[in-house]
């Protein structure tokens, strides 16, 4: 909760309830700095502790578009190499929109684990 989310999140709102098992839920909710708000939720496909990761992702705004997300950690050097990958998209315009959103998620946690 202290990286999550593109550059507008306001800090301090994000909440996120998981129950990280395959069948699992999840909810993550936050605000951004202009007040509004944004909630998002899946299932939890596959889990393998310290390698695999995909569950759906669906907007609270628009539940029909969901999309899977999958990730994969890896052992490299002294760190860890991180492939996400997303697909399933309603269109262009929510792809691209994705693309923002989850690079400067992933810019943050960087500077978190900096």
């Amino acid at each position: 909760m202290r990286w999550f989310g593109p550059a507008r999140v306001k800090d301090g709102s994000v909440r996120a309830a998981i129950d990280l098992r395959v069948g699992g839920h999840y909810r993550i909710s936050f605000r951004t700095v202009d007040g509004e708000y944004h909630e998002v939720a899946g299932i939890y496909r596959q889990v393998v502790p310290n390698q695999r990761l995909a569950f759906g992702w669906a907007w609270h705004s628009t539940p029909e578009r969901e999309s899977l997300i999958k990730l994969s950690l890896k052992p490299d050097g002294s760190g860890t190499l991180l492939t996400f990958h997303q697909e399933q998209f309603f269109d262009q315009a929510a792809r691209d929109g994705h693309e923002r959103g989850w690079t400067e998620s992933l810019d943050k946690l960087e500077n978190y684990l900096a």
